[in-house]
């Protein structure tokens, strides 16, 4: 009886363990396409929603740590018990790591306010959409257990990655029209690096998942297409 007790309170504890991991998840998600729609919008107001959410997620971040070192510490967990407890320490990190970047978003719209874009913004608010729907994917895969779902993740980096590349080519174009762009040229090509970043925290979480699901190690790589040549000799 008191195995079945505890193993009871095993499965409960790593549930709320899991519930905060899910918060957190949509909190950070919901900090990137808040932040990058404060600055398409121009919306200084959410952009400093944005900017005081920080403290919150940090405070879960710390809380999602402490509840694996204590349910490691308590249980002493073996095989599947301890992949999933070290897999959401690591997976809490990388949640945290991408609502920082939508601190640092909100920021950069911020300091954009009152200036006119040199660019109407629309392929970072389709990065920030892809990041988005990359982040609701890998997170319900993390719910169910379905470690098969995240080839989708990792192949749908490759979008963020190539409008990384477009935002990049379009900005040095206007720079070369007029230097005196260069200032908010780099400011959008650092938002779009910051997106690009996040999309390696959510291929990163993808990983873990199919670590802790199936006890293998992966790389998001290994389920990408391969790159066209360049043509070149």
């Amino acid at each position: 009886m008191a195995m079945i007790n505890t193993r009871k309170q095993q499965d409960a504890d790593l549930s709320e363990i899991r519930r905060m991991l899910l918060r957190l998840g949509k909190m950070s998600e919901n900090a990137v396409s808040r932040a990058v729609w404060a600055l398409e919008k121009r919306d200084i107001q959410t952009a400093h929603s944005v900017m005081d959410g920080d403290d919150v997620l940090d405070e879960l971040t710390n809380r999602i740590d402490d509840s694996c070192m204590s349910f490691a510490a308590r249980y002493q967990p073996l095989g599947q018990d301890l992949r999933e407890v070290t897999s959401m320490m690591h997976m809490a990190i990388d949640l945290e790591r991408i609502g920082d970047y939508g601190v640092n978003i909100a920021r950069a719209a911020v300091e954009l306010e009152g200036k006119e874009l040199i660019k109407p913004l629309i392929d970072i608010p389709r990065m920030a959409a892809v990041l988005s729907e990359m982040l609701d994917k890998i997170l319900s895969i993390f719910d169910v257990g379905d470690a098969e779902g995240t080839k989708a993740v990792f192949i749908m980096d490759d979008q963020i990655d190539e409008l990384e590349k477009q935002i990049i080519r379009e900005l040095f174009t206007l720079v070369m029209e007029r230097v005196d762009r260069l200032e908010q040229a780099f400011l959008l090509m650092n938002i779009a690096r910051t997106l690009e970043r996040a999309g390696d925290h959510v291929t990163n979480i993808a990983e873990r998942v199919v670590y802790m699901y199936t006890g293998k190690t992966v790389k998001a790589s290994d389920y990408k297409p391969p790159r066209k040549p360049s043509g070149k000799s």
